[in-house]
């Protein structure tokens, strides 16, 4: 390959007429070296292209000892291929890193915050800028700032630099890679910026179309900040209208009004859950009661539009009143599953594990437990009376 492939001499090209040089395979698969590409390799915060090789999938690019090798799916291709390329995703990527690019001139150039980092994520990007914190009033004016640019259509170009030349080049660059040869590849946006990439960029700050800041986070000492780009800025708020339309229609009120009613009506159910906690904990201690008041010290009951949680606390209201007692109860709808716990009493001798065994197995259930209680979930309690002879055979 020539020292500068197809996809840094023109961003644009879709399909590439080329050589296959060789194929071979390594522990991430079936690789394939071309004569020429436009298929990017992953690299300085960009992911790598995708595209096919003739009827070849490709699903990875990645730059390894000097040679850019795509790997692929299906049968290796050879000799004259055609390489296509997955456009919308490279645009996409176009968008997002020349607005890094974008944003990272102005976050320094207006504002005196380096960027020591850049990811391009599947959803969002981020950079990381050596800046404690920003405040909502920061972002605001970085992102305003940002735009004057975009609408500025500053043109975007590449051009190359020998060593010796980059050595005294004043150029944005966080370093060379370690494997680096031959020339350098600069980035410029006219008049605003000039830093080393490789990557693949569109032509016009214009075609960046906008940049929306998303978030912050601490790290490592600076501050990630979060955006998007191009036309994931439009499908992003596409997503959030159609959200807020669904919502709009649960809550009944207007945009203005949706974060005020939305917190009324969480603290409502906030009351409401308190509420219903206590009256479960009352319930509860009444079921206990009464099973405690029982004159058998074997005892059982089902319990409907509940779960096994609410078993839980009655056994334990029950075994604290009454220890003598050997509870089997049951909470849900027979005909979707059903809930059942065992319980024993301080005052017995029952093995509660082994008996909670046999009773899961006799009612078709699943469970464990440990100490004094077994509890699972059944399909159903047509063999609960099986059971419960079961339970009045263990000595207590």
């Amino acid at each position: 390959m020539g020292s500068a492939p197809s996809f840094q001499r023109d961003s644009y090209l879709r399909e590439l007429q080329t050589e296959v040089v060789r194929t071979s395979q390594s522990a991430s698969g079936l690789f394939v070296v071309l004569a020429d590409t436009i298929l990017y390799p992953e690299g300085g915060g960009q992911p790598a292209d995708r595209g096919r090789i003739a009827d070849a999938e490709v699903v990875d690019v990645q730059k390894v000892e000097g040679e850019i090798r795509h790997f692929v799916r299906g049968d290796a291709p050879s000799g004259p291929v055609l390489v296509t390329l997955d456009w919308q995703r490279r645009f996409d990527h176009m968008q997002q890193h020349t607005g890094q690019h974008l944003l990272t001139a102005v976050a320094a150039e207006c504002f005196g915050w380096p960027t020591t980092a850049f990811r391009l994520g599947e959803h969002v990007c981020d950079i990381e800028l050596d800046v404690d914190s920003l405040s909502a009033g920061d972002l605001a004016k970085l992102e305003t700032a940002v735009h004057v640019e975009i609408r500025a259509a500053r043109p975007v170009t590449a051009r190359h630099l020998s060593r010796e030349e980059y050595r005294y080049a004043d150029v944005r660059s966080r370093g060379l890679p370690e494997d680096h040869v031959g020339d350098v590849r600069l980035v410029v946006i006219e008049e605003l910026d000039i830093s080393t990439c490789g990557g693949t960029h569109v032509s016009s700050t214009a075609e960046v179309e906008s940049l929306k800041l998303l978030d912050t986070e601490p790290m490592r000492g600076g501050t990630r900040l979060y955006f998007v780009a191009g036309e994931r800025v439009r499908r992003r708020l596409a997503l959030h209208e159609q959200r807020a339309a669904a919502l709009r229609q649960l809550v009944g009120a207007a945009d203005d009004e949706m974060v005020a009613v939305i917190s009324a009506k969480l603290e409502q159910i906030k009351s409401l859950t308190r509420e219903q906690k206590t009256l479960r904990s009352a319930l509860a201690n009444s079921a206990a009661e009464a099973l405690a008041a029982r004159r058998e010290n074997l005892v059982t009951q089902h319990f409907t539009a509940t779960d096994g949680g609410f078993l839980q606390v009655v056994a334990r209201a029950l075994l604290a009143r009454a220890p003598e007692k050997l509870a089997l109860l049951t909470a849900g709808d027979p005909q979707g599953g059903v809930w059942f716990l065992l319980a024993s009493g301080e005052a017995r001798s029952d093995d509660v594990q082994q008996l909670g065994s046999c009773v899961a197995e006799l009612i078709g259930g699943r469970g464990g437990g440990s100490g004094r209680l077994f509890h699972g979930k059944a399909r159903a309690l047509q063999n609960r009376a099986r059971a419960m002879e079961l339970l009045g055979r263990s000595p207590g």
